[in-house]
């Protein structure tokens, strides 16, 4: 299955794909948990064209697009917080492409990228919505719940989320 799909450091001219990936992820992934109206917010503020370039250029967190026989299925982005500890902020793949390996080898290339160009041991943290059925693969995986936070982001809306971490020695 691996040599079908690859990852690629993604580029600001790559920001319509990933809007457009996120298009077809967010709502699908989302709709049973958050309202229409805290959805729309927050695509807009995650997944606009301005937000990605400037979460690229200003925030320099990392995007990555990931492909399965060349079609475009997935993304993630990582935040450096330190020089041990980065923040995998953004880890989705397409409703078709779910339990079938290709969120696995989101995580493991996050991990290559990490383990290839960062000092070693570091921690990796993310977070997931209480609600998303994403939690049980991040267990899966091996990240061990940290904590939780209920995070404002405007408009009256929160982020409800289990923080995750996992060690890389």
């Amino acid at each position: 299955m691996e040599e079908n799909l690859k990852f690629r450091e993604a580029t600001v001219e790559d920001s319509t794909l990933i809007n457009e990936l996120a298009a077809q992820v967010f709502s699908q992934t989302y709709s049973v948990i958050l309202s229409s109206k805290q959805l729309d917010y927050m695509f807009d503020i995650m997944y606009s064209l301005h937000s990605l370039r400037n979460q690229m250029e200003m925030e320099h967190q990392k995007f990555f697009l990931i492909y399965k026989n060349n079609k475009p299925c997935g993304y993630l982005s990582i935040e450096k917080v330190n020089d041990s500890f980065y923040r995998f902020q953004k880890i989705y793949c397409l409703p078709e492409y779910q339990k079938s390996g290709v969120g696995r080898f989101i995580i493991e290339q996050g991990i290559k990228y990490l383990s290839e160009n960062c000092q070693h041991p570091f921690t990796i943290e993310l977070f997931v919505n209480r609600d998303n059925p994403a939690y049980g693969f991040y267990k899966h995986v091996g990240f061990s719940t940290f904590g939780t936070r209920d995070e404002p982001i405007g408009n009256g809306y929160f982020m409800n989320d289990y923080i995750m971490r996992k060690e890389i020695k």
